[in-house]
C-alpha cells in the first residue's frame, strides 16, 4: 500500500510538471522567448520544480530529475541554449558546466567523509567541556561555525558544526538550529574573498577584497539576531550533553587529515583563481584536490567509505537543480540599487547565486558590500538554497522540508533583513563604478536566441 502511494504522489508531481509544461510551450512569444505576463516560461517550469519539491520533500530526488527532464525538454524543444538550438546546443551547454558540476561533487562526496574524519577525532566529545552551560553553549558554537568559515570552505564549516552538534546534543538537533548552522558558515564566509564562491568570484573579477569585508557588518549582526532564539530553541529542545564518565582521547593524526584536506582545498582554489584563471573553467582543480588529499590520507586512516551511497544521492538532488539553474535566462536583471540587491538575497535562496553574481558583476554599478552579503548569506533562508544547506541536510533528513525549514528557521530571513537595513544605515549605498569593460562581441557572435548566464554552484 504504502509504495502504490508513493508512485502515487510521485506520478503527481510528473503530472504537475507536465500540467505546466504543455500549456507553457503554447504561450505568447516575447523577445527572448515564450512568456506568460512576461515571465518567461522557463522560470515557470523551474517555480513548479521548486514547488514539487516543497511539497513532496520526501522525494527531492525524484522531483528534481523530473524537473530537470522537463526543463530540458522544453529548451531543447522550444527555446535552444545560449550555446546553440536542439540536443546540439544542449550537449555544448553540458558540456560547459561539467567543471562546476564535477567539482560540487567532488566537494560534497568529499567533505561528507572529510566531517566523518572530524567526528570520529574525538574532539567533538571534548567540546562540551568547552561550550558554555546553557544557551550560551549552542550559540558560542554557531559563532565558532561563523569564524571557521571566514578561512576555511563554507560547506566544510558546517559540516563541521552539524558533526559537533550531532555529537553534543546526542543527534536531538533542532531544525531551527540547523538553519541556523548553515546561516552562520554563509554569514561567515559573506565578508571574505577565500570564504564562499560568490567572494572569490568577485575578487577574481577584480573588485576589492576591502569592499567584500564591508558584509561582515551585516552578517555579524544577523549571527545575534537569529543565532539567539537559534540556540534558545535548541537548548530547550536538547541541551548539551556533558558525560565526563568516559576519559575523551582526541585521535590526532585523523585531525591531521581534515586539515591537510582543508589545506589542500584552499591553496589549490587560490592558486587555480589567481595563476590559472583561464584553466579554471576546463578542470575541476578543486574537487580533484580534495580527492586526492583523501586519498594520500588513507595509509593513515581510512575514510568512511559506506557513507558514499548516501552523499552521493544527496549531491545528485543539488547537481539536479543546478543543472535547471544553469539553463534559466537570468540575463535580465533591475538596475542596481539597494532594495534591488536585498530582493537578490531572497532570490538567491532558490535560484543559483553564481549566475546571479555573475551578471551583477557585468551589470556594474552595485555596492559589493551588499552584494556580497545578499548572495552569499540570502541562500540560508532555504535548505536547499546553497551547498552548505544541502550538506547538512544530508546528514540531517528530517531538514528536508521546505514548511518546517521556514517555520523552525524563520529567524534566518529576519536576521537577514535586519543586518541588511543595519547596514544601509551605518554605511549608506555607494555604487561602485564598472571596475573593467566589457569586450564587446562580434556582429557575427549575436544571437536572437534566449541567452543563459554561466552557472555555478551555491555557496
Amino acid at each position: 500500500m504504502k509504495s502504490l502511494l508513493d508512485a502515487r504522489r510521485l506520478s503527481f508531481a510528473a503530472g504537475l510538471l507536465a500540467l505546466f509544461a504543455a500549456p507553457l510551450a503554447l504561450a505568447a512569444p516575447g523577445a527572448e522567448g515564450p512568456t506568460v505576463a512576461g515571465i518567461p516560461v522557463d522560470f515557470i517550469l523551474f517555480a513548479a520544480t521548486l514547488l514539487c519539491v516543497a511539497l513532496f520533500h520526501h522525494y527531492v530526488l525524484q522531483v528534481a530529475l523530473t524537473g530537470l527532464a522537463t526543463i530540458a525538454t522544453y529548451k531543447i524543444l522550444f527555446t535552444g541554449f545560449k550555446t546553440g538550438v536542439g540536443l546540439a546546443g544542449f550537449g555544448l551547454h553540458m558540456a560547459h558546466e561539467w567543471v562546476l558540476l564535477v567539482n560540487l561533487l567532488c566537494l560534497l562526496v568529499g567533505f561528507a567523509l572529510l566531517a566523518r574524519h572530524f567526528e570520529d577525532s574525538g574532539i567533538p566529545e571534548v567540546l562540551p567541556k568547552l561550550l558554555p552551560e546553557g544557551w550560551l553553549g549552542p550559540f558560542t558554537l554557531l559563532v565558532i561555525i561563523f569564524v571557521l568559515s571566514g578561512f576555511l570552505d563554507n560547506i566544510a564549516a558546517a559540516l563541521i558544526g552539524a558533526t559537533v552538534a550531532a555529537s553534543v546534543f546526542k543527534r536531538k538537533v533542532h531544525i531551527g538550529y540547523l538553519a541556523a548552522i548553515v546561516a552562520a558558515s554563509n554569514a561567515g564566509g559573506a565578508g571574505s574573498v577565500v570564504g564562499d564562491t560568490t567572494t572569490t568570484m568577485m575578487w577574481i573579477d577584480g573588485v576589492s577584497p576591502l569592499d567584500v569585508l564591508e558584509a561582515y557588518l551585516p552578517a555579524s549582526v544577523a549571527v545575534v539576531v537569529f543565532g539567539i532564539p537559534a540556540a534558545l530553541a535548541q537548548h530547550k529542545h536538547m541541551a548539551i550533553s556533558r558525560d565526563f564518565q568516559a576519559a575523551h582521547r582526541i585521535d590526532w593524526a585523523r585531525v591531521g587529515i581534515v586539515l591537510f584536506i582543508l589545506i589542500a582545498a584552499i591553496i589549490t582554489n587560490v592558486t587555480v583563481n589567481l595563476k590559472f584563471t583561464a584553466m579554471a573553467d576546463h578542470f575541476p582543480f578543486l574537487g580533484v584536490a580534495v580527492w586526492v588529499a583523501l586519498l594520500l590520507a588513507v595509509p593513515l586512516r581510512k575514510p568512511e567509505w559506506s557513507l558514499l551511497p548516501g552523499a552521493v544521492k544527496g549531491s545528485i538532488f543539488l547537481l539536479a537543480l543546478v543543472t535547471c539553474a544553469s539553463m534559466m535566462p537570468v540575463e535580465k536583471l533591475p538596475p542596481a540599487s539597494w532594495p534591488a540587491t536585498l530582493a537578490l538575497g531572497f532570490i538567491s535562496a532558490a535560484f543559483d547565486n553564481i549566475p546571479l553574481t555573475a551578471l551583477a558583476l557585468k551589470q556594474g554599478g552595485y555596492d559589493w558590500g551588499f552584494l556580497a552579503y545578499a548572495v552569499g548569506f540570502g541562500g540560508s533562508m532555504l535548505w536547499f538554497g546553497s551547498s552548505a544547506g544541502v550538506a547538512v541536510a544530508n546528514m540531517f533528513p528530517e531538514a528536508k522540508s521546505v514548511g518546517q525549514w521556514l517555520r523552525h528557521g524563520w529567524m534566518v530571513p529576519v536576521g537577514y533583513v535586519v543586518g541588511f537595513f543595519v547596514m544601509l544605515a551605518v554605511l549608506g549605498w555607494h555604487p561602485h563604478e564598472k571596475h573593467k569593460d566589457d569586450a564587446i562581441a562580434p556582429p557575427a557572435a549575436v544571437s536572437s536566441m534566449p541567452t543563459a548566464a554561466p552557472v555555478g554552484g551555491h555557496n
